[in-house]
């Protein structure tokens, strides 16, 4: 079981490690590139975590702003108007 754990390590380093690498410098936080990297490298699983939360560039938000909020059928005036 144990052998599987450190497989698993492993892997979200390699993975981590090729995530920092390819993501381009000017999208990188907190730290310039090299120093995640080294990070990384040195620090394990704490690095590959604090990557993922703290150095990782955030994806697109969702613009929300268009979204029609939701009238209750007895506070609409269209709805009482049909009755």
């Amino acid at each position: 079981m144990l052998k599987y754990l450190v497989v698993l390590v492993i892997i979200i380093d390699i993975y981590t490690l090729i995530d920092c690498a390819m993501t381009p410098q000017e999208k990188v936080r907190r730290f310039p590139k090299w120093a995640w990297l080294l990070i990384i490298i040195l620090t394990g699983i704490i690095g590959d975590i604090a990557w993922f939360v703290a150095g990782r560039p955030r994806g697109p938000r969702p613009n929300r702003g268009g979204q029609k909020r939701i009238i209750p059928p007895d506070d609409n005036p269209d709805f009482l108007r049909k009755l």
